[in-house]
């Protein structure tokens, strides 16, 4: 292989695991949602969520389990903290509205609208992924087998993946922390210094690598002047948040004594081994865990205070041992999302000290969990249609009545012994009207009526073979319309063994398109 090949393969790589990463996530793309699953909300959050979000095509997990994304999602639609709906519908506005500046980016890249705001801060992690994939090609230099490995084992680190999952503010810190980085080595330590401050406007503890912008001696007029910079965006806007929403009382409850956090971490991720049935994830969270204790041990070992990215580690080495049971606990814990600023110094030091192959595996053992952050797509089983159209937004599930959802690779079918009904949900503003296309399929030929509040609205005559039909939605101002779909011809079994379903019609492949004016 020639030199030139050689150095081609890195990139190669890289593009490899840029269009990996990107179908992992396209996996989690609705057709009416978006990619809005990533914020977690559930039906209890729901209730409480502010007026523009509950406008908009979101998705909602019928379980209970929401999680942060939610509320940063919502803070999106109003970075001022003005709207009078957020305090109730956030845990804690203060402690939320610290982390602003993800929001903020989504309200700007959404301009103000919320049709493109529910959806621009639901992106912003997809982003943020791509900006550190470009920023940490040049910091690290990627070159070979080795440079790749640090790139994309900071890339598809638990911490990363788990950000993007979730919709949260911490690797859109780590982009702009590692931009902030690049700029202070390119010469340009006062940029990098404000970019500091401003990734601490997305995650506080990103003022931890202003010891990388530091240089000797370091009790200076320099050094006390970019950490004064770094700090002033953050200062100001927690007197703003506190002028408007009060003072946030959570925060502390993070830390705790040290080693005490990580010791309980380590002995629940030993415990769960076997308590745990998905052993893929109590492996994979145990694995995560060692992981960032290598990146510790590894400044520990390897002391360079002169070199900034020692220094970075450090002080974030120091934050891994002060973190507290909320911060471990779970699968695989926020302590991987906490620490990605660890795991970014951890991969840059390594490699440039040339340091064995072992240090780079150990420490980057958390993409075994990040990996599996995007294993499992949530899926709703009544859904059998969804679609976006000239501005509107719908969305078709079985309701009561079908036999439940069938499909092969090629269709999707209900069943249903005399009838069932059919729930439409559309968001619309000011957009297209909905029409059902669709076929149907009879077991002895029969009438199919559609009936609307009790009034029949559509009829046809299927046989016993598929017919392709249409059928325009009734003008409503309700989002949720029902439709019943019915025949008065008796059932017949489907076939002659013992207990088989009684079935009359089929309702097959609905789609949901733009009804004609």
């Amino acid at each position: 292989m020639s030199p030139r090949s050689r150095s081609l393969l890195p990139l190669a790589a890289g593009g490899l695991a840029i269009a990996a990463f990107l179908a992992l996530v396209a996996r989690f793309h609705h057709p009416a949602h978006g990619l809005t699953v990533f914020y977690q909300l559930d039906a209890d959050n729901a209730a409480h969520a502010i007026t523009a979000l509950r406008a908009q095509p979101v998705h909602i997990h019928p379980a209970p389990g929401g999680y942060d994304g939610l509320y940063y999602a919502q803070l999106a639609f109003d970075p001022s903290l003005r709207n009078p709906e957020l305090p109730r519908a956030m845990d804690s506005l203060p402690y939320r509205a610290r982390r602003i500046l993800a929001p903020a980016l989504a309200w700007l890249a959404g301009l103000g609208r919320p049709g493109w705001i529910i959806h621009t801060y639901a992106w912003l992690n997809v982003a943020a992924w791509l900006a550190l994939a470009a920023i940490l090609w040049r910091l690290l230099g990627v070159a070979d087998t080795r440079g790749w490995l640090a790139w994309a084992g900071l890339l598809f680190s638990a911490g990363a993946l788990s950000s993007v999952r979730l919709a949260l503010t911490d690797l859109p810190a780590l982009a702009v922390l590692a931009g902030a980085l690049l700029l202070i080595e390119r010469g340009r330590p006062r940029a990098g210094a404000i970019t500091i401050g401003l990734a601490a406007l997305a995650r506080e503890t990103s003022l931890l690598a202003g010891a990388g912008a530091a240089e000797a001696p370091w009790f200076s007029r320099r050094n006390f002047l970019r950490a004064a910079m770094a700090a002033a965006p953050l200062a100001v806007w927690l007197a703003y948040v506190q002028w408007i929403a009060g003072p946030a009382g959570q925060g502390w409850g993070n830390l705790a004594w040290p080693l005490a956090g990580l010791g309980e971490k380590i002995t629940a991720s030993l415990r769960s081994l076997a308590d745990v049935a998905d052993k893929p994830l109590a492996w994979t969270t145990l694995a995560a865990t060692l992981a960032l204790v290598a990146q510790a041990v590894f400044f520990a070992v390897h002391r360079q205070p002169a070199d900034r990215w020692w220094r970075i580690g450090a002080a974030y080495a120091a934050l891994l041992i002060l973190l507290g049971t909320p911060v471990w606990e779970g699968f695989p814990g926020a302590a991987t999302r906490v620490l990605l600023p660890l795991n970014l110094a951890f991969n840059v030091a390594v490699l440039r000290a040339r340091a064995p192959l072992a240090w780079l595996v150990a420490g980057n053992l958390t993409v075994l969990s990040g990996l599996l952050a995007l294993r499992d797509v949530p899926n709703d089983p009544r859904e059998i249609a969804a679609a976006t159209f000239g501005g509107t937004a719908a969305v078709a599930r079985a309701g009561d009545g079908w036999w439940g959802r069938e499909q092969t690779s090629r269709h999707i079918w209900l069943w249903a012994r005399d009838r069932g009904t059919l729930e439409i949900r559309r968001w619309s503003h000011g957009g297209a009207p909905v029409r059902l296309e669709f076929a149907l399929r009879a077991m002895t030929p029969r009438s199919v009526v559609v009936r609307h509040r009790g009034r029949e609205i559509w009829r046809a005559e299927p046989g016993t073979g598929f017919s392709q039909h249409t059928l325009d939605l009734p003008g409503s101002a309700d989002p949720v319309i029902t439709l019943e779909f019915a025949s008065d011809a008796a059932p017949v079994p489907e076939n002659a063994a013992p207990g088989a379903r009684e079935l009359g019609f089929a309702l097959y492949d609905l789609r949901l398109t733009a009804a004609p004016p």
